[in-house]
């Protein structure tokens, strides 16, 4: 009877054991329940899963510590994602050793402290000796463990951003100690002091550590040979110029600046400075070129027709999204390119109306009727990152679709299936229309691909519906696009080239031809007053030509391995003599 009990209230293992499945997911609002019937830990069964690569179990607030024997029961696992749980002060008993784990995500809990015995895993000899990539942001710590280094010494990607943390370990900074790391973010914590040894890192190639209480950068920050990105915004900087220089320019100059001393640097700091005023003299000439003379007068009046396309570059943006990729999408739609578009402006007459039309004509035609792929498009301020590409089985996928209630993709695609069948009758003719016309793209699929944001709601189920949690309105300006395929990476990429183009046509157009703004009533009450973007853009209508802004977006792998950025610098490549891409 308790083994019924059992299998009853977890079917999840049941099912993985009976078909010996390599990945496992455990969310949802009734995984709570069952983990605090079982005393705030995952059940034993769980851990006689053998067979696992990957698993998962996040958004469980009654989730307080894993339980004993994960370490012994799965020895293969490569990914652990435990985010948004309840686990804390401490890990008891500790994760490790878990020999071919390569990703850890123990994000969005409650841990204050990782101690010997209730941490990741023992130091010698090392308890996690492939993690490559660590993610403990959104807790509670106070400290690191001294030991970490010696835990995970191949480690590439350290986030432990949004904690309590005042220092840093001397032990992480040790020649040697991590010779891989290529990443580290500590943005959002308290930390005092940089030690001039996190020169030893030898692979730094991005240092997060803005809104913290630093007062100073070491020169030696300088020395590290392969650091491309920094950010130290929000520290209040004994030198005011350096704190100046942190906010508005790019890291080679900071570096520079650092490595002749900055304050007192002499020549050194002299040929900076002298750089740095020959650029801005420069471009002072190349703006008063443009605003003098006919020839300037003729080029500002060809550029006033142009539609202006400006990227903003990842290194850029401080908090760029991401998309993680889960293996098993492999075999449902493996391709996906994201982008961030800002700027657009559709409270005007007819312009949401356009863009939706203008979407639909490029699934007819460049799409081919989804076949080839399928385009999704996003209000970004519904939408909280990072995202989650993945497929799940029929009955375990629930979205909101446009229009209708929460539903399982299952019971949607049979009440879909229920409609064409009925237009059928009713028009006495086998071409249905709307979305029924995709269903035949999901035949034969076991698992069906959705894309998952931070808070566990699919906001889009491709080929067929994106969810109404993040439908877009008129009062829209910034919005998320993604565009999938069963077919080709490049086809995605192409199919998302000619969609901002014709967005910045539709943007353009609709700021040239001053139309009456027509918001509904339900639109009308989401917006208590005009944010900084409609100004932007109404601005633009009086004064000329306002760019839009195009964000990349990373696709990533769930070990955080580059799969794909958009746009990079051979996306957008318009040949059209009337588009300007600002890179």
């Amino acid at each position: 009877m308790a083994a019924v009990a059992v299998s009853e209230a977890w079917p999840e293992l049941e099912l993985a054991e009976r078909e010996r499945r390599r990945e496992l997911l455990l969310t949802g609002p009734g995984l709570e329940e069952r983990v605090r019937a079982a005393g705030g830990r995952l059940p034993p069964r769980l851990f006689t899963l053998s067979l696992l690569h990957y698993l998962e179990v996040s958004g469980c607030g009654s989730l307080r510590e894993p339980g004993p024997g994960l370490a012994q029961g799965l020895p293969q696992l490569h990914s652990l994602v435990l985010r948004r749980n309840a686990l804390g002060p401490g890990l008891s008993p500790e994760l490790g050793p878990l020999p071919a784990l390569r990703v850890l995500d123990l994000s969005g809990n409650a841990l204050e402290a990782l101690p010997p015995g209730q941490g990741l895993g023992p130091a010698e000899p090392p308890g996690l000796p492939q993690l490559q990539s660590l993610n403990l942001s959104g807790n509670r710590l106070r400290e690191l463990p001294a030991d970490l280094a010696r835990c995970a010494p191949r480690l590439q990607t350290l986030n432990l951003t949004g904690n309590c943390l005042d220092s840093f370990p001397a032990a992480l900074f040790q020649p040697g100690a991590l010779p891989l790391l290529s990443e580290l973010a500590a943005a959002d914590n308290c930390l005092r002091e940089l030690s001039p040894d996190i020169a030893h890192l030898a692979s730094l190639k991005t240092l997060d550590l803005s809104n913290n209480q630093l007062s100073e950068i070491p020169a030696a920050l300088a020395d590290c040979p392969k650091l491309k990105e920094i950010h130290f915004e929000g520290n209040k900087l004994r030198d005011k110029r350096l704190e100046k220089m942190v906010h508005g320019c790019q890291t080679k100059s900071i570096l520079e600046y650092l490595r002749v001393g900055g304050r007192g640097g002499g020549k050194g700091r002299a040929k900076a400075e002298g750089t740095e005023k020959e650029e801005s003299r420069k471009k002072k000439r190349e703006k008063k070129q443009r605003k003098e003379g006919g020839e300037g007068e003729e080029k500002e009046l060809e550029a006033a027709h142009r539609l202006l396309l400006r990227v903003l570059h990842i290194s850029e943006n401080p908090a760029p999204l991401v998309v993680n990729v889960h293996p098993e999408v492999r075999d449902v739609r493996p391709f996906i390119v994201g982008t961030i578009v800002r700027g657009m402006y559709l409270k005007s007459g007819n312009a949401l109306k356009r863009f939706l039309t203008a979407q639909t004509k490029l699934h007819e035609d460049l799409c081919e009727k989804r076949t080839a792929a399928t385009i999704a498009t996003h209000d970004l301020k519904a939408i909280r990152g990072p995202l989650l590409y993945g497929a799940r089985p029929p009955q375990d996928l629930k979205i909101v679709p446009l229009g209708r209630r929460e539903i399982k993709a299952k019971d949607l695609v049979r009440q879909l299936q229920l409609e064409a069948e009925e237009q059928r009758k009713q028009k006495k003719r086998q071409n249905v229309s709307g979305l029924h016309r995709y269903l035949h793209l999901l035949d034969g699929k076991d698992n069906y691909p959705c894309l998952v944001d931070a808070d566990g709601d699919v906001i889009s189920f491709p080929p067929i519906t994106n969810s109404d949690k993040t439908k877009i309105k008129k009062t829209t300006t910034d919005l998320f696009l993604e565009v999938t395929s069963a077919t080709s990476l490049q086809m995605c990429k192409d199919i998302m080239d000619a969609l901002i183009l014709k967005m910045a046509e539709i943007n353009k157009y609709t700021l040239e031809n001053k139309e009456e703004e027509s918001l509904s009533d339900t639109e009308a009450d989401t917006v208590s007053g005009q944010s900084p973007d409609l100004k932007t853009n109404q601005s633009a209508d009086k004064g000329g030509n306002s760019p839009l802004v195009v964000e990349q977006v990373r696709v990533v792998d769930m070990e955080g391995s580059l799969k794909v950025v958009y746009p990079s610098k051979t996306d957008l490549d318009i040949a059209a003599s009337h588009v300007t891409v600002i890179r």
